[in-house]
């Protein structure tokens, strides 16, 4: 393919493979969108080679690393890259996931391109975020071998949460104090913690959300410790129809999270009113993480993949307009997003009482 343009990678591609959360990125002020928009494209390119199932995990380990090392300022190997296009890109039903892996020496060059400061972070972040991805591959099976591994227990989830998605909080936090210097209050550490906390909800919700598919790959992030508590194990929740009888469990699982969406809640409302792109790109996931949440209350199926809880692309423009018309009050923030968390712990209470 040709040589990638800055321009294109930032723009199209960037555009074609984060999908929803190109919404996010594109709310951002000018200054925090490129180190974002490179560190999404280059953390989405490891992602992809921990998740192509058709090449064994020590295989996708061994390129994972090798990327891991190129963003750390080693130059890529002519083989490796060339294993990337015959072995991952060759296998992407996407093209823009292909354009992707193909295009990682210009993705680097242009990491080379940011100034030392967002060069230092976005190469942070994507080692954290490779971290996580190894984590997945050196921790549960291969996907095509019928097995599940759970995780041992609570402790083993909050760190893969960190891994991949609550440094994504921390990153966040060090970019608007690099490029919006003054909009965030100090003292840092306690926006820093909230900021982890916020991606750790996220996280939370993409586990349970996505627990059907995870677990027929052999991945049940479910702490085994938890399971036990409900007299549960990995191979119960393969089976939709114990969706009802293991629903103590979700409902406990969305109770630990809901602390942790209101430490996002804290976030947003420490953001200046007259910060309203900064407010909107914190604002869309907090709300769509929630409603994600109350779907799974009340999805009497939530083990089965082909039942997932997953809100409507209209939901999704309802929600941008009236964040727009609500974003510069914290008191209407506070009032739409405690509306939420109150209406999930009734449903959860409701629920619970049958």
């Amino acid at each position: 393919m040709p040589h990638p343009t800055r321009e294109f990678l930032l723009g199209p591609l960037l555009k074609g493979v984060s999908r929803s959360f190109y919404l996010t990125l594109n709310i951002l002020p000018a200054g925090m969108r490129d180190p974002i928009g490179l560190a999404y494209l280059l953390a989405r390119a490891a992602d992809t080679i921990a998740d192509t199932s058709l090449i064994a995990p020590p295989q996708r380990l061994g390129l994972l690393l090798a990327l891991r090392e190129w963003v750390a300022g080693a130059p890529p190997d002519t083989e490796t890259l060339r294993r990337l296009e015959t072995e991952v890109a060759s296998q992407q039903t996407q093209s823009d996931e292909k354009a992707l892996l193909q295009s990682l020496e210009p993705a680097l060059a242009v990491l080379m391109q940011l100034s030392e400061s967002d060069r230092r972070a976005v190469r942070d972040i994507v080692s954290t975020l490779s971290d996580g991805m190894e984590f997945d591959l050196r921790t549960f099976p291969d996907e095509q071998s019928g097995d599940i591994v759970a995780l041992p227990d609570w402790s083993a989830l909050d760190r893969y949460t960190y891994l991949v998605a609550g440094c994504v909080g921390e990153f966040w936090t060090t970019m608007t104090y690099a490029h919006l210097p003054n909009t965030l209050p100090h003292p840092a550490d306690t926006m820093m913690a909230r900021g982890i906390a916020f991606g750790k909800a996220l996280q939370m919700t993409n586990v349970l959300r996505d627990c059907g598919k995870d677990l027929r790959i052999g991945r049940c992030y479910f702490p085994a410790d938890s399971l036990a508590s409900f007299a549960l194990t990995p191979q119960d929740l393969l089976a939709p129809a114990n969706s009802v009888r293991a629903r103590p469990l979700l409902f406990s699982l969305i109770e630990r999270s809901l602390p942790l969406f209101r430490e996002g809640l804290a976030y947003l409302c420490a953001i200046p009113a007259l910060s309203l792109r900064l407010r909107l790109a914190c604002l869309w996931p907090i709300v769509i993480g929630l409603e994600t949440l109350l779907l799974l209350a009340r999805n009497e199926a939530w083990l089965d993949p082909a039942h997932v809880s997953k809100i409507k692309r209209k939901q999704v423009y309802r929600i941008i307009a009236r964040s727009i018309v609500l974003a510069p009050s914290n008191r209407a923030l506070k009032r739409w997003i405690n509306g939420l968390i109150g209406a999930i712990e009734e449903e959860i209470r409701g629920r619970s009482a049958h």
